[in-house]
């Protein structure tokens, strides 16, 4: 393509067309070469070998000369016909896509002033303006602009409610009425991405989205799918009330560094599958954290550096299979619950974990075949860690050698102590 063509593309924005000279004639040197390749393919189809010269043309031949270029005449008619009515529907579609854009972006400030608002009610006005915003935008990529203002929106300073002045009327109105609005944001985004027998709105499923330091006290996820894009909880801090990830598909999510420091997080039901699931530096220190009946299948779930320091953290009924689940270097000083939970298939990783304190119960926990577990280097310096009605086969490098004693609060059932015979 000439250098002068490709500068004039290159500085008209929107809709990029050739020139219609250009267009023409490639279309048609193409339509030359169809033919060319239909005549050849017959020709040979035939069999023939070679024309037969006419010496003197009679008035049929001449009559069937003349329809003939005629009827070329009108094919390049209709080819440049062709070419113009596309290039109208383009510049159509084109006109159309820049007036809904257009649109949309006057719609777009609008809802981002209401939420700047200092009404609450009018920040709800903006939410639900932007909510609708999303649905309804021409593009994916103005539909991820709205869910980047609302997940700003929650990563906006908060201060919750624990964090309160006391005996300050004002403050705690204040706090519950911004609390609503996030609560709302919350909602909205989890009504997008859930899976239901009737979807009633535009599918957010697929789109990116960031919720980084965000301070959650309460909010409801359950039954959300998050597989396609991009979902971080970095450093995001779960500080009261209950967030409810429920039934949650996560195929890809970073909760890295997040801090789980009160109220409830329930993850019960929840689906890791696939992707990169990372719990890595996450500090469990005061929330009742509940993974019960959890699946972790396929991909990666890290659990690696995380400490478990307060609360109570339950994988009562989870099931391990497939994939690979990393509690390396994991420290544990609470009750942390794998009671009923089935190690099957993939691999799962204590490596260099630290019991130090606190319950870690394995009751009736199994332990099968077709996987690994593997507790290599791990350190037991105090609490509990009881796997003693655990079923199935000892987990790798769990048992000191034959004949010493086990480490101080390690409790294990009495046949993965026996000699093998």
């Amino acid at each position: 393509m000439m250098p002068s063509l490709i500068r004039r593309r290159r500085e008209r924005p929107g809709l990029r067309l050739w020139p219609v000279g250009l267009v023409l004639a490639s279309a048609f040197v193409l339509a030359v070469l169809v033919a060319a390749a239909v005549f050849a393919a017959g020709w040979d189809l035939l069999g023939a070998r070679e024309l037969r010269p006419e010496r003197r043309l009679d008035s049929k031949t001449l009559f069937d000369l003349v329809k003939l270029s005629f009827g070329v005449v009108a094919g390049a008619g209709a080819l440049v016909a062709l070419v113009v009515a596309y290039r109208r529907q383009r510049v159509d579609e084109d006109g159309a896509l820049r007036e809904a854009t257009r649109l949309h972006t006057e719609r777009f400030t609008t809802a981002v002033s209401q939420l700047g608002s200092e009404s609450a009610a009018v920040r709800l006005g903006g939410v639900h303006a932007l909510a609708g915003l999303a649905d309804d935008a021409p593009t994916a990529l103005l539909r991820q602009t709205c869910i980047d203002v609302l997940s700003a929106y929650l990563r906006l300073p908060y201060t919750a409610e624990a964090d309160l002045p006391a005996d300050d009327m004002a403050a705690r109105h204040t706090y519950l009425a911004l609390r609503e609005v996030r609560h709302t944001v919350i909602r909205l985004i989890r009504d997008r991405t859930a899976i239901g027998p009737e979807e009633t709105h535009v599918s957010w499923r697929g789109h990116d989205f960031d919720f980084t330091g965000v301070v959650f006290d309460g909010g409801d996820f359950s039954d959300a799918e998050f597989v396609g894009g991009t979902v971080h909880f970095t450093g995001a801090v779960f500080a009261d009330g209950r967030v409810d990830f429920s039934g949650v598909r996560f195929s890809g999510v970073d909760f890295s560094g997040a801090q789980f420091s009160g109220g409830g997080v329930d993850f019960v039901n929840a689906v890791f599958a696939d992707g990169q699931v990372d719990f890595s530096g996450a500090r469990f220190s005061g929330a009742r954290v509940n993974f019960v009946d959890a699946r972790f299948s396929g991909g990666t779930v890290s659990f690696s550096f995380a400490r478990f320091s307060g609360g109570t953290v339950d994988f009562s009924g989870a099931a391990f299979s497939d994939g690979t689940v990393d509690f390396t270097r994991a420290a544990f000083d609470t009750e942390v619950h794998f009671t009923d939970a089935e190690f099957s298939g993939g691999t799962v990783h204590f490596t260099g974990a630290e019991f130090s304190g606190g319950t870690v119960d394995y009751t009736a926990a199994e332990f099968s075949t077709s996987g690994t577990v593997s507790f290599a280097a791990a350190h037991f310096r105090g609490g509990l860690v009881d796997l003693s009605s655990a079923m199935g086969r000892a987990p790798d490098d769990l048992l000191p050698p034959q004949g010493r004693p086990l480490p101080p609060g390690l409790r294990v059932p009495p046949q993965w102590r026996s000699p093998t015979p």
